[in-house]
């Protein structure tokens, strides 16, 4: 089984959008016939969308991880104004937790070459 798509629902998918594009995702513009204008991108194989929250709905307390393609996670974070908030070792790699724009943990490493 492999996991082939993510719906994110954000109280604002402009600045959700924005923040994960300064992670290195690229989003296009989608509606599905009247549907709701929301924002996709490809993750190796998976499709991540991004949703606006409706109404009435919360957010659910989900937790992403990323690996990035850079030399150094702690300046790239810096360079693009996102603050680490936490980071642990896993497997002798260094994982830093950010704060997505809805509130979610995003894990981040290096990828290792």
């Amino acid at each position: 089984m492999q996991l082939n798509l993510l719906v994110l629902r954000c109280k604002n998918i402009e600045i959700s959008k924005n923040f994960y594009e300064k992670l290195g995702l690229k989003f296009i513009q989608e509606q599905h016939g009247k549907g709701v204008v929301h924002y996709s991108t490809y993750v190796g194989q998976m499709v991540m969308e991004l949703y606006p929250l409706k109404d009435g709905y919360n957010i659910e307390n989900s937790r992403l991880g990323f690996t990035l393609e850079v030399e150094d996670i702690y300046s790239y974070l810096n360079k693009v104004s996102i603050e680490i908030v936490s980071e642990y070792e896993f497997d002798n790699e260094c994982i830093v937790v950010v704060i997505d724009p809805d509130g979610r943990k995003i894990e981040l490493k290096k990828e290792n070459k």
